[in-house]
């Protein structure tokens, strides 16, 4: 593949969309490249913060995060009929379909999109059969913690989403946990007739765990409880992305209800998987029907302008040398030119730091006070005033912001409020032509580089339904990267132990301490008695359970047919 120079190319990798919770989301690594991930795990406790963990190429897919989120988007067939439907529950279960129609777009194997520096921009757009267009702008609000705004409109079809990624990742043993915590706010502004503003529905992501870091197969899976509500008629989903039990169940399953909250009435049950299909069952009659099947379904990418067009800061330039590296499988180039983006990233945060700077976005803007709980969710909102009746003034008004669709001019004078400097990023010499930038999907989530923001005042909105904002002030730190596995002697990670490991986290954090101790040693037949007696403590005790050594909440493994 090569970094593609024509439009159109947004990052979306080739592969099967059929999936069923097998070998496409295992990873099974070489021995050079066991060595490099047990060295890194060697050095962390369970419970550990991997904010400031470089992690290694290999396990890196081509794709910004800024642009991964687009996934959320890449089925506008079940999007766009939605303002138009009358009823209330079957908009809202229509809603619950568009939303589990995105997971299944994801890498073969376990892989983490690139993590956005601060500053840096994605854009693009979809166009449609019927003439209109979707519109998409993110920006790295935030490094420490990491925050990625986006905003997302389709003004023909009065769609609206205003969102903010807030992913926490920590080492739980043998598993990698990347928490996606904020909040995306999908609205439909046609909707008057529930309320003034529109409709609003709050969405939230499962989280994501890579599995079999020390031993076994290196396995995705999303898990936990997610919640879609509806505050204008009342509607919630509450589902859970089921994560395989240690005894029996499987892959990528999902649960769930729809009710009433005002009411406590359950209108409908849905199941299924995830990658395969998902089913949705009335509550009194029984009746079953397909919600959605992923096996066969074809995903709709952004378009993005052509790379010569885009400015530094934009994720595809900017990672232009870095993910043809990591297509090439050339790990030394992908690291070299990574590393280039992060030294530079550091080296501006110690300049604002020295100088008492201040960093603010370009695009977004803190939101503004709000008596609608949730909205602080988002911290930041896009900052233009998208606010005419006309959807073609509100198109006017997008194009206004940043460049989107190719030929537009601008974005380079709109330099950020914080007047920092920004310098072209200098890569290394390596031999690097671009090539066509395709990838795409969602892993553990670990910023591993250094910058901070803080929502400035803002003045209150004329946007309908514009959040409230809250101050955060994060401190400006810099941060060194693990050595590489070339200057340390490191064991070979055993891959005979392949299967046993997916999804076991030890009981305590001493039985994890010395089960990394081990890995590192290369003592798998401590590691084989480690896992076994966490097992047999968990099964006592009829069930499995992963430990937060920082908070000290227990979370349990269920079985996915439970």
């Amino acid at each position: 593949m090569s970094l593609k120079s024509g439009h159109g190319g947004s990052q979306d990798e080739g592969r099967p969309d059929s999936a069923g919770g097998g070998g496409e989301d295992e990873t099974v690594v070489d021995d050079q490249q066991g060595n490099v991930l047990s060295h890194i795990i060697s050095q962390l406790r369970p419970g550990a913060d991997l904010s400031r963990v470089t992690l290694p190429t290999f396990i890196l897919e081509p794709r910004s995060m800024l642009e991964r989120i687009t996934n959320f988007m890449a089925h506008p067939e079940n999007l766009l009929p939605i303002p138009e439907i009358d009823d209330p529950v079957a908009r809202f279960v229509a809603v619950i379909k568009f939303y589990l129609s995105g997971w299944h777009i994801r890498p073969t194997g376990v892989k983490k999109p690139l993590n956005p520096i601060l500053g840096e921009v994605f854009t693009g757009w979809w166009d449609f059969e019927d003439g209109t267009k979707a519109y998409y702008i993110s920006e790295q609000t935030s490094h420490h913690p990491p925050k990625s705004s986006y905003y997302y409109a389709v003004p023909h079809h009065h769609i609206r989403v205003d969102g903010t990624l807030k992913p926490r990742s920590k080492f739980l043993g043998n598993s990698v946990g990347s928490f996606m915590e904020g909040v995306a706010i999908l609205r439909f502004t046609n909707r008057t007739d529930v309320a003034k503003t529109g409709e609003r529905y709050f969405i939230t992501q499962p989280n994501m765990y890579a599995r079999g870091i020390l031993f076994g197969k290196m396995k995705m899976e999303l898990g936990d409880h997610v919640k879609i509500n509806c505050p204008e008629t009342h509607l919630v989903a509450d589902i859970e992305f089921k994560t395989k039990g240690w005894v029996g169940g499987g892959y990528n399953m999902i649960g769930g209800t729809i009710k009433n909250e005002q009411t406590g009435q359950v209108l409908y049950e849905l199941s299924g998987n995830w990658t395969q299909e998902m089913f949705i069952t009335d509550h009194h009659s029984k009746k079953k029907d397909l919600l959605f099947d992923a096996t066969h379904a074809k995903h709709q990418p952004p378009k993005a302008r052509a790379v010569e067009e885009q400015h530094e800061r934009e994720s595809q330039r900017l990672w232009a040398a870095t993910t043809k590296a990591i297509k090439e499988v050339n790990h030394e180039v992908a690291t070299d030119s990574k590393t280039a983006i992060e030294e530079q990233q550091r080296a501006e945060a110690a300049q604002r730091h020295e100088t008492g700077q201040e960093w603010q976005p370009k695009l977004f803007r803190a939101v503004p006070p709000s008596l609608e709980p949730g909205e602080d969710n988002l911290d930041w909102i896009i900052d233009a005033d998208i606010n005419a009746s006309n959807p073609d003034d509100i198109v006017k008004q997008i194009l206004a912001i940043y460049p989107i669709l190719p030929g537009q001019t601008g974005g380079d004078s709109q330099t950020s409020k914080s007047a920092q400097s920004q310098e072209p990023v200098k890569q290394p010499s390596h031999p690097v032509s671009q090539g066509e930038n395709n990838g795409q999907a969602p892993e553990v989530a670990a910023a591993d580089e250094t910058g901070a923001s803080t929502p400035k005042a803002s003045a209150p909105s004329t946007q309908a339904g514009a959040p409230s904002a809250q101050s955060h002030t994060p401190a400006v730190t810099q941060t060194t990267a693990l050595a590489s596995s070339s200057q340390h002697e490191l064991p070979i990670r055993s891959q005979q132990l392949a299967g046993q490991g997916d999804v076991i986290d030890f009981e305590d954090s001493k039985t994890a301490a010395e089960a990394a101790a081990a890995a590192v040693e290369g003592n798998y037949e401590k590691l084989v008695q480690l896992q076994a007696g966490s097992v047999k403590t968990t099964a006592e005790k009829g069930r499995l359970e992963r430990l937060d050594t920082e908070t000290g909440e227990r979370d349990e493994f269920v079985d996915a047919q439970g």
